[in-house]
């Protein structure tokens, strides 16, 4: 799909930009957006490396592991037919866990372990069984509580005042698209069109899936064990007490000079992120993590990540920009106009919602275009921002989890995924429009 799609867009650029006489902007916005994207990659560096590297930090500081001993009487209640000591469960509840941590690159290994794993129960081995079908709606639209940082540093990169401000809406965005998926997933279930069918055919899958080797740790394997001491307690009290203390005082200010939800409006836009930086270097610091090393463990990462994006960045945008100076974007978005503006919807913002669910790589360099066109603090950008952030690549996940399990019949999890994909565009709308008019 998206071979077409990246296609279509270059041939009708030719076209277009024939037709309307437009061929020198066509050949200008070649090397212009080539050279943009790679700027975008270069603004992208620093802060992916700093943010997925404090990550890192918080993860080998026992975040990830609290956040799992919290979903697993959950999944339990969601997932029944799971035993509660079956690997599926113990691999379903890291995956969620790394999600919610916006660690997806950390989520997928646990995913695809899990879809193994739900296929050795499964009595139709063709057909997704209702925990796999559960399972993939969840993923695809999981809710994740940290920052979306890649998006947050493109916003930077654009020259945003506020990088940052897209937080609470994505968050929101992205808490409609789970429950709607999960929503869906029960109300389809029972229906005769998404039985599980018998005479499904296996496909090749993975084999026998492993787990990737850890690094070595970096925090002293039996620092749970052994309880604070007085200095890690002193500090860590001292800096909850000056925070609360300052938070508390700032808070009072604005509600004596201003409305309670602008005041939350400017708290969140002005402490969000560096309570976040702090915050997950301290679960670091109390769990006796190598801060040091565990983020430069990290950074590597973010390093690589910015690394693989680049030539996906550079084709979609390079092919967005020739679409845009052809005409043709002009065109297409005075004929969609007249009907998402009564929604509230920018037609500008069509072609993210509908890229997303396709590819991840694709959607993040034509947020990155979009931003560049149309600046990205305004209401088209925050928006344009805040759905990158709403759902999962559904159909790529789908492709790969249900690839891993060897089935060849989803039954509903399509129907649930994309239900969940409108979901979160519509949270994305309700929520802009809200925080930001």
């Amino acid at each position: 799909m998206l071979n077409a799609i990246w296609l279509g867009l270059v041939v009708a650029s030719v076209l277009f930009g024939a037709i309307n006489g437009r061929m020198a902007e066509v050949s200008a916005a070649v090397f212009d957006s080539a050279e943009s994207a790679v700027m975008i990659v270069l603004g992208l560096v620093g802060g992916m490396i700093f943010f997925l590297g404090i990550v890192r930090v918080a993860f080998e500081g026992g975040l990830r592991d609290a956040i799992a001993k919290g979903l697993a009487p959950l999944l339990r209640r969601l997932f029944p037919e799971v035993p509660a000591d079956h690997p599926a469960m113990g691999a379903m509840v890291m995956n969620m866990a790394s999600n919610v941590m916006g660690l997806g690159n950390a989520a997928t290994p646990f995913g695809l372990k899990a879809m193994a794993e739900l296929a050795r129960i499964n009595p139709l081995r063709g057909s997704a069984s209702n925990a796999m079908v559960l399972f993939l709606a969840i993923n695809t639209s999981a809710i994740t509580l940290m920052a979306p940082t890649g998006t947050m540093m493109v916003r930077a990169a654009a020259g945003s005042a506020s990088p940052g401000a897209i937080w609470l809406p994505t968050l929101f965005a992205t808490t409609c698209s789970t429950l709607a998926a999960v929503g869906a997933y029960f109300l389809l279930k029972d229906l005769a069109i998404f039985r599980p069918r018998r005479d499904a055919p296996l496909a090749a899958g993975l084999g026998a899936f492993e787990m990737p080797e850890d690094e070595a740790p970096l925090r002293d394997p039996d620092a749970a064990q052994r309880p604070l001491g007085m200095l890690r307690w002193s500090i860590l009290i001292g800096c909850l007490l000056v925070v609360a203390y300052s938070l508390g005082q700032n808070l009072w200010q604005g509600l004596q000079s201003g409305s309670t939800a602008q005041t939350l409006r400017d708290l969140s836009r002005d402490w969000l992120i560096p309570l976040l930086v702090g915050g997950l270097l301290l679960i670091g610091f109390s769990g006796r993590v190598r801060v040091y090393d565990a983020m430069i463990a990290g950074g590597r990462e973010g390093l690589a990540v910015t690394m693989r994006i680049v030539p996906y960045l550079v084709a979609i945008i390079v092919a967005v920009g020739m679409f845009r100076a052809s005409g043709a974007l002009d065109l297409l978005i005075s004929v969609i106009d007249p009907v998402t503006s009564r929604f509230g919807v920018p037609a500008e913002v069509l072609p993210m919602a509908l890229l997303r669910p396709l590819s991840g790589s694709g959607a993040f360099a034509v947020m990155s275009e979009t931003l560049t066109a149309y600046g990205p603090d305004s209401f088209i950008g925050m928006l344009t921002s805040t759905l990158m952030g709403s759902t999962e690549t559904t159909f790529y996940v789908l492709a790969l989890y249900l690839g891993a399990a060897g089935v060849t019949d989803g039954r509903h999890a399509l129907a649930a995924c994309l239900i969940g994909d409108v979901a979160g565009f519509a949270g994305a709308v309700v929520a802009c429009h809200w925080f930001f008019g």
